[in-house]
């Protein structure tokens, strides 16, 4: 498995080593391994891990706080998955299913609310510009 450094991380990513070492203080990612100079070694589960959180943060518009939560939902949900899989007792596979449902709605509220919040906005957006396009017809009539 290769290793990569910060910088390597910074210009795949498209992020500053600066807001990688936040993520990481922030506890979006884990602390990377380290040689023994001290230099931040990342995988390529980390590179994934931190675009689907600059995905999450662009296209949901997630705050850190958020995103944290997100991060913790997404980390849950797979180890509810490992645990599914390696146990043949059906009671206990109901139990794990029921709550990786949970916390998928607890997922779906989450990203209901950010829509919501969006839709304000945007029917906001609409009634200011219905001002300004009638401002706009009153002074070419």
């Amino acid at each position: 498995m290769q290793l990569l450094k910060i910088e390597e991380v910074a210009k795949r990513t498209g992020l500053t080593k600066r807001a990688i070492r936040y993520y990481e203080d922030f506890g979006l990612i884990s602390p990377p391994e380290r040689t023994q100079g001290g230099i931040r070694l990342y995988s390529e589960d980390d590179i994934e891990k931190i675009n689907k959180i600059m995905l999450a943060k662009e296209v949901l518009g997630f705050s850190l706080a958020e995103l944290q939560q997100y991060m913790t939902f997404q980390a849950i949900i797979e180890q509810q998955k490992t645990e599914y899989r390696t146990t043949e007792d059906m009671e206990a596979r109901r139990s794990k299913l029921m709550e990786i449902a949970g916390i998928l709605q607890k997922e779906k509220d989450m990203i209901d609310t950010k829509i919501a919040r969006m839709e304000q906005f945007k029917e906001e957006l609409i009634g200011y510009e219905s001002r300004v396009t009638k401002a706009l017809n009153q002074l070419n009539d």
